[in-house]
């Protein structure tokens, strides 16, 4: 006789041994044959004990189980966490840059019969406004010729490659637009207060420009040409918050401009404009009053541009990467679920002596289906908790790499186990029904 046969053997007569014991322990008690006997029941204590003890039967079994399902809870809980952690980086950027900046332009009806749009104490009014930090007109003057609003500009002593000059872009701005655009010099100095009001004929490179130009060092006093006009270059920028564009041109003080090629004038396509920095949250109010305080005579000339809502920014970031992150997560936990399936329904087949013998002990079927579920469903917990471990530990090391503040939802950590626990009890109900299903005499037989 083969040995699976001496088993099988073997299971029958244990179970004949144990129905037969328990007729005769249910005569010694009553005194009488077996009649209605009580019905069996399933404690959860033994559901659990049975669970715990078919999982450590097999580790390596259960490990590759539930590696689908952890994978999908710790996408889960990282795609979520970093989406809420990026959210919140891109609005604190944003919040600290774009939300406290608003920009006036000149915009009237009728361009050609405009006058000056802005008084010479713009800066003061708009500094009286409560939540203004700085302010500054600025604008591209014209010089004709067809030239537009770039011109060539040559420095003096020239560079050996630069002596026809180059094309750049002047800037003829207050000194309070190089503070609110954060203008950072590597050498020299800003101009100021003092150079605008006494018209001088300075100016400031942004760092391409002196690039360009040739001018690493202001030691020799270097001097720069737009056109036949000659401007001490008495700082580089080397850096901007906004106006990115400042590092590629050469600014000047407004004044200055207005003296050597005119005052500023929307009629030839050029114009004017006030930079407004603002305070945190400010931006919306000053958008509403600065045209009042410019001109309150006619305050409908201007276009007031002002920044978005941040809330919209958070939440289209919200909505584009937690979409797509969310569907590989839910693969993920499809892929995990699929596994328990084909796992517990591999246990069902193998394990029909067992579920015989059970059945035959007095175990209902649904006794047997509550023993399948609960082991898938302890898989399935299994991996959401290693998985919602994983998620988080994700999340703060992305975190802590990219300086950031980590952002984790208690909505979103706490039920991810739930979910994996979801998971395997979904994953579960057609193998627990396979095995309630099954007859002891058939499985006896096997």
């Amino acid at each position: 006789m083969c040995e699976g046969s001496h088993r099988a053997t073997k299971a029958k007569q244990l179970a004949l041994a144990l129905a037969l014991a328990r007729v005769r322990s249910h005569v010694r008690a009553h005194g009488r044959g077996p009649g209605p006997v009580e019905p069996t029941r399933l404690a959860f204590r033994d559901m659990v004990d049975e669970a715990t003890t078919a999982i450590l039967a097999r580790p390596t079994r259960a490990g590759l189980t539930v590696l689908g399902t952890l994978l999908g809870v710790a996408a889960f809980v990282a795609v979520l966490g970093l989406t809420a952690t990026a959210s919140g980086q891109v609005s604190k950027r944003f919040t600290a840059l774009a939300a406290t900046e608003v920009i006036v332009e000149d915009a009237p009806a009728e361009p050609s019969t405009a006058d000056t749009p802005f008084p010479a104490d713009t800066e003061q009014r708009l500094m009286r406004l409560n939540g203004v930090r700085n302010a500054g007109t600025y604008w591209q003057p014209s010089f004709g010729g067809g030239e537009g609003r770039g011109v060539t500009v040559t420095a003096r002593p020239p560079s050996i490659d630069r002596t026809a000059g180059e094309p750049l872009t002047v800037i003829a701005a207050s000194p309070g637009y190089l503070r609110a655009i954060h203008a950072q010099v590597s050498t020299g100095r800003l101009y100021d207060a003092f150079h605008q009001s006494r018209n001088q004929r300075v100016a400031v490179l942004g760092r391409a420009a002196a690039h360009r130009l040739g001018i690493t060092r202001l030691d020799m006093q270097p001097a720069i040409f737009i056109r036949d006009t000659p401007l001490t270059v008495i700082g580089i920028i080397d850096d901007v918050d906004r106006q990115p564009d400042a590092l590629l041109s050469v600014l000047t003080p407004s004044s200055t401009a207005t003296t050597l090629w005119g005052a500023a004038d929307a009629a030839d396509g050029s114009p004017p404009k006030v930079l407004i920095e603002t305070r945190l949250g400010a931006a919306p109010l000053i958008a509403q009053q600065a045209a009042v305080a410019i001109r309150p005579d006619n305050p409908d000339r201007f276009k007031i541009i002002a920044p978005p809502d941040p809330k919209q920014l958070k939440e289209q970031v919200n909505t584009d990467l937690g979409a797509l992150f969310l569907a590989l997560a839910g693969i993920c936990l499809v892929i995990g679920a699929v596994g328990i399936a084909n796992t517990t329904l591999v246990a069902v087949l193998e394990r029909t002596a067992e579920i015989g013998l059970r059945r035959s002990l007095g175990a209902r079927g649904r006794h047997i289906a509550a023993q399948f579920l609960s082991e898938s469903a302890a898989l399935g917990l299994l991996g959401g908790l290693i998985g919602t471990s994983i998620g988080v530990a994700t999340v703060v090391a992305a975190a802590v790499g990219k300086d950031w503040t980590p952002i984790l939802e208690p909505a979103t950590v706490l039920p991810a186990p739930l979910i994996g626990t979801v998971t395997g009890l979904l994953a579960g109900l057609y193998p627990a029904w396979r095995a309630s299903r099954i007859e002891p005499i058939d499985a006896l037989r096997r």
